[in-house]
């Protein structure tokens, strides 16, 4: 058992380094040095990780606003002619239509999910930034649940990819993707590089600021 006088001290404090590739922990002192069982370099820390994450975050907010109010699928039909739907339009259509379960379901994957998920990400960037010690245990399970919702991530682009593929009758009835999917994709896939940059360990910062942001 450890008493009260026990001094902790991280991995890095210690010389240890954690391989991304493969997951090999080794005593590596020395900056730039490689991992000695699959050669991937190894770092303390991910390089620029917030100056990256705060550029995705960026972008992905710069994307939001078209992907919401361009059109991301466009019918055709014989019968209703052409006719054009955003994300809240869709919504709004399944909900009037009694569709409710499948009206929340897209709003979840494509309203609530994006910004909780740049909010989130910019909660923990900008207490980063400040090397902030608040909450530490929470925020780190904030990003493990964003990881995890990341999967999910794709999910309107893969239906109306799907929906492309399998709604061809010719003159009869067509659906085809608008600028608005593509304005959506870029939203996800700026949250997936934001997320991916972010390091996690900085929500533990050193006590001898080594690990502070240039």
């Amino acid at each position: 058992m450890t008493d009260a006088t026990t001094v902790w001290s991280t991995a890095r404090e210690r010389g240890l380094h954690g391989c991304e590739c493969c997951g090999l922990v080794s005593l590596a002192r020395a900056r730039d040095v490689a991992c000695p069982r699959c050669a991937h370099p190894l770092h303390a820390r991910k390089p620029y990780s917030l100056q990256r994450t705060t550029a995705f975050l960026f972008a992905a907010v710069m994307f939001y606003v078209p992907a919401n109010v361009l059109p991301v699928m466009g019918t055709s039909s014989a019968l209703l002619g052409r006719s054009q739907h955003t994300i809240l339009g869709g919504i709004a259509e399944l909900w009037e239509s009694g569709s409710w379960e499948l009206a929340v379901i897209v709003f979840i994957a494509s309203i609530a999910v994006p910004i909780a998920k740049i909010a989130s990400l910019a909660l923990l960037t900008l207490s980063s930034w400040r090397r902030s010690t608040w909450r530490q245990r929470e925020r780190a399970t904030l990003y493990r649940l964003i990881e995890t919702v990341g999967h999910w991530s794709m999910l309107d682009v893969f239906v109306v990819v799907l929906l492309v593929g399998m709604v061809q009758f010719g003159a009869f009835a067509s659906v085809q993707p608008e600028s608005g999917l593509l304005a959506f994709g870029l939203v996800v896939i700026a949250t997936m590089m934001a997320s991916a940059s972010f390091d996690p360990r900085l929500i533990w910062p050193d006590r001898d600021g080594a690990d502070a942001a240039p």
